[in-house]
């Protein structure tokens, strides 16, 4: 079957993200399948995927806030940043820190960060992938990049372990594309002067998507076995709407399907991208250039 639209997969913890796009591709047997954002083999949650035309419109789900559940361990640091690495460093905490402390500490790391990406990630120097340097025992310089964290609270009472002399407590945050919670954590960790590492985490949102939407591999098993596949899957036009919108008449139609720049004096200058329709479907994504002058950026439609 060929569909166009996003489906908002529920990831379970234990495969990678490549995996499900494998299992939807296998399931819904389609080519044209891809995902709106990695999340690492041991997390679980919202993965959009993309199905159709539906790729086409990728970046903007990468480029859209996620948010996340997890829980933060201070006093144990491990190399890969979360619990599935070797410890690398221990430090006692002998006086648990305060809620204030800690709060007070959380809400100064929001706002733009500068981080720099764990060894064990997927970010590539020299065209390799830096897991792969980490693997080998070798060391590189990683690229530092800005991220935006929009929001970063605790959301229960710490937990004191005396066996271990250690601190856990459980955090939501939401953030900007590219920003690795697991390094968040850390950084945390190292601003109240105790290693730590990100001891769990779940993804809430991704692309518009939250929790209370995603469907199971399984439960998209089901859909497909009896012929209801379309219930689970959101249609371009809704993806979308959170950008302003404009419908074409035939003459501008023609026009937009050939990707030529267009003068709309009825949209304001303070709009930077607009999603057009055509006969109440989403045919192409266009961005400010100057003036009232907008031009192509994404063509989704023009076999209309």
């Amino acid at each position: 079957m060929e569909v166009d639209g996003i489906l908002p997969l529920w990831k379970p913890a234990g495969i990678t993200s490549h995996d499900c796009v494998f299992k939807v591709r296998k399931l819904l047997g389609m080519k044209k399948v891809g995902h709106g954002g990695t999340l690492d083999p041991n997390v679980s949650g919202v993965l959009p995927i993309c199905l159709g035309k539906g790729t086409k419109l990728l970046e903007y789900l990468h480029e859209a806030s996620k948010t996340y559940y997890g829980a933060i361990t201070l006093g144990i640091a491990t190399e890969t940043e979360d619990a599935d690495g070797e410890i690398i460093k221990k430090q006692n905490i002998t006086t648990p820190l305060t809620n204030e402390e800690i709060d007070n500490m959380m809400e100064k790391m929001t706002g733009n960060l500068i981080q720099i990406p764990p060894m064990y990630s997927a970010v590539k120097v020299n065209g390799k992938r830096l897991y792969e340097y980490a693997r080998q025992g070798e060391s590189v310089e990683r690229p530092k990049r800005e991220v935006t964290i929009y929001d970063f609270k605790r959301t229960d009472s710490p937990n004191y372990d005396k066996e271990q002399q250690t601190q856990t407590w459980h955090f939501t945050a939401t953030c900007s594309k590219g920003t690795y919670i697991r390094t968040l954590a850390v950084d945390l960790g190292e601003a109240l002067g105790y290693p730590a590492h990100m001891s769990s985490l779940v993804r809430l949102s991704s692309g518009g998507f939250s929790a209370k939407e995603a469907v199971t591999l399984e439960r998209l098993a089901e859909a497909v076995e009896v012929g209801k596949t379309s219930t689970l899957i959101s249609p371009l036009e809704e993806v979308m709407q959170h950008l302003p919108a404009k419908t074409l008449t035939m003459e501008e139609y023609k026009k937009v399907k050939n990707g030529m720049p267009m003068i709309w004096s009825d949209i304001p200058k303070t709009v930077n991208k607009v999603a057009l329709y055509y006969k109440k479907q989403l045919v192409a994504i266009y961005i400010h250039q100057f003036g009232h002058q907008f031009k192509v950026e994404r063509m989704l439609r023009n076999d209309m």
